[in-house]
């Protein structure tokens, strides 16, 4: 063979050689698995939180929030998650979270609102064990206390419990001769429930 069909050769066997390297598919990089959608991570974390797996269901939560920063579920169930464990500050800053995408969100509301509370009764409590609850810390601790009396529409936020009549007034309403009066029953059948049906 003469050394000028040679090269021809071999630059024809060289353009196959490359032809063929990229009309094979490249197997090296494998597919991305599809996203999972929120209710696939909701029931994932819903099923951690049930085996005891909190961090794996906070993980996973926190996930779906990044996922989908429009929805309010992971937040609120994250908020719910740090409310039922006591951790009353995380949970409000998750319910924050979840107000800021639905403003009325009665649960959201809720968290936020019993969460404070518990907070400001600890530290409230907490000032009053040091004997440090007065002068303008006391005076604001009364007007949270107005307000909600005032919010739940209620002057006193424990009644008393009722007491039964005096006996005095029992005796002066039985000599009356009322048709109340003449059905009471004497005080020595006291002890018969009964004794006025007879």
């Amino acid at each position: 063979m003469k050394p000028a069909t040679i090269l021809p050769r071999i630059a024809c066997l060289a353009s196959a050689l490359l032809l063929s390297a990229c009309a094979t598919p490249d197997q090296s990089a494998p597919k991305k698995p599809a996203a999972p959608t929120l209710a696939q991570v909701m029931s994932e974390a819903d099923a951690a939180a049930r085996a005891g797996q909190y961090e794996r269901a906070m993980t996973l939560l926190k996930g779906g929030g990044a996922s989908y920063p429009a929805d309010k579920a992971p937040w609120l169930q994250m908020a719910q998650m740090k409310f039922d464990r006591a951790q009353y500050g995380e949970a409000i800053g998750h319910a924050l979270e979840a107000l800021e995408r639905d403003p009325d969100d009665k649960v959201a509301n809720s968290i936020v609102a019993v969460s404070g509370l518990r907070l400001s009764g600890k530290a409230l409590a907490d000032l009053s064990r040091q004997n440090n609850l007065n002068g303008s810390l006391r005076s604001e601790a009364q007007d949270l206390a107005k307000l909600l009396r005032a919010s739940i529409g209620e002057e006193v936020l424990v009644p008393p419990a009722r007491r039964p009549p005096a006996a005095g007034k029992r005796a002066a309403s039985a000599s009356s001769g009322t048709p109340a009066a003449k059905g009471a029953a004497a005080p020595a059948s006291a002890a018969d429930p009964f004794s006025g049906l007879k």
